[in-house]
C-alpha cells in the first residue's frame, strides 16, 4: 500500500452534475474538477452528503466514481465515497473504487438502523478485510447515519488495519478527533467536516478538512489553510468568518440546490438536484447571488 496522507488542505466532496432530466451528467464532471484544482483544492471526495451519494442506484454512484477517477487524471488524491446501508453493497462499491484505481475510499457508517458498537465493528472489519492494501477511510455523521464512530472504535480498527488510513469527522466532536489524530505514528489522517470548525480544527492538530463549501467557494475555503500554515492567524480568521456568513446565506436558500445555483452563477452548470431534495427558486437564487455579492464573496466565471 503506497498510500500518502492528506497533511493539509482542503478536500473537495464534489457535487453530482445532474441533467435537466435527473440523470448523471459525466460531462460536467472534468469542468467541475478542472475548475477546483485551479483553486486549490487537495483532494477530491465523490458521492458524499453534497455529492448525493445515498440518492443515487449502485450502477450510478460507480459510473460518477469512474468519471471522476478519469478526469481528475492522477492530479490529486480521489476517494470515493462508497458507504452504504448493507455490508454486502458496501463492500461492492469499495471494491469497485479499488478497480478504477481511485486512491482511497470513505465510508460512512450505514444509516436508518442504530447499531451497537459490535455490529459497526463487524461492519467495517468486513470491509476493510474485503478490499486489503486499499486504504480505506471511515466517515462518522451521526446527525443523517444515525450511528456514531467512537474514538475507541476508530482506534482499535486502525491499530488491527493497515488499510484503515483516515476519518473524516462531520459530528463537530473536536475531542473525538484529538483524541485519533496521531494514531499510526502520524500515518491516519484526520480530517474536519464541519465549516464552521475548519480553523479550530487546524489550531488543535488536525490534519485537513472536507468542506462542501469548497465546490462553489474554493478560493475562501482553500485560503484558510493556507493562511493558517503561512502563520497569518488575522486572515485565516477573516476568512473563516467570511466562510460562516456566506454558509448562512446558502442554508437559507436551502444548500444543495443553492450551491449548484451559485456553480452555474460561475459558468458551471451542473443542473439540478435528485428528488426528494427541494429545489430552490430562481428568485430565492438571484437574493443568495445578491446576499453573496454583499459579502464579497469571488463569484468570478471560469
Amino acid at each position: 500500500m503506497t498510500y500518502q496522507p492528506i497533511k493539509r488542505g482542503v478536500i473537495c466532496p464534489t457535487v453530482t452534475p445532474l441533467k435537466p432530466n435527473g440523470d448523471i451528467n459525466p460531462g460536467m464532471i472534468g469542468p467541475l474538477v478542472d475548475f477546483l484544482i485551479d483553486r486549490g483544492v487537495a483532494g477530491i471526495y465523490p458521492l458524499g452528503s453534497t455529492g448525493e451519494g445515498p440518492l443515487f442506484t449502485t450502477e450510478e454512484r460507480k459510473a460518477v466514481a469512474a468519471a471522476t477517477v478519469e478526469a481528475v487524471e492522477g492530479r490529486l488524491p480521489v476517494i470515493v465515497h462508497t458507504g452504504a446501508m448493507t455490508t454486502t453493497e458496501t463492500i461492492a462499491l469499495t471494491r469497485h473504487a479499488q478497480s478504477i484505481g481511485a486512491d482511497a475510499a470513505s465510508v460512512i457508517t450505514p444509516w436508518y438502523f442504530q447499531h451497537c458498537d459490535e455490529a459497526l465493528e463487524a461492519h467495517y472489519r468486513a470491509v476493510l478485510e474485503s478490499v486489503a492494501g486499499f486504504p480505506v477511510w471511515l466517515y462518522n455523521l451521526p446527525k443523517f447515519a444515525v450511528n456514531n464512530l467512537s474514538a475507541a472504535l476508530v482506534t482499535r480498527l486502525a491499530r488491527t488495519y493497515e488499510n484503515c488510513v483516515g476519518l473524516k469527522d462531520s459530528s463537530g466532536d473536536l475531542m473525538t478527533m484529538c483524541a485519533v489524530n496521531h494514531l499510526q505514528d502520524g500515518r491516519f489522517n484526520t480530517a474536519i467536516g464541519p465549516d464552521s470548525l475548519i480553523l479550530a480544527g487546524l489550531a488543535l492538530g488536525l490534519d485537513c478538512s472536507v468542506s462542501g463549501n469548497s465546490n462553489h467557494f474554493p478560493e475562501i475555503v482553500s485560503g484558510i489553510h493556507e493562511a493558517f500554515h503561512a502563520g497569518d492567524l488575522a486572515a485565516a480568521q477573516k476568512l473563516q468568518k467570511q466562510l460562516k456568513a456566506a454558509s448562512d446565506v446558502i442554508g437559507s436558500a436551502g444548500w444543495l440546490t443553492a450551491v449548484k445555483g451559485v456553480l452555474a452563477e460561475r459558468g458551471l452548470p451542473v443542473g439540478g438536484v435528485r428528488p426528494p431534495l427541494p429545489r430552490a427558486s430562481d428568485e430565492a437564487i438571484r437574493a443568495c447571488l445578491a446576499q453573496l455579492r454583499a459579502l464579497k464573496v469571488d463569484l468570478s466565471r471560469v
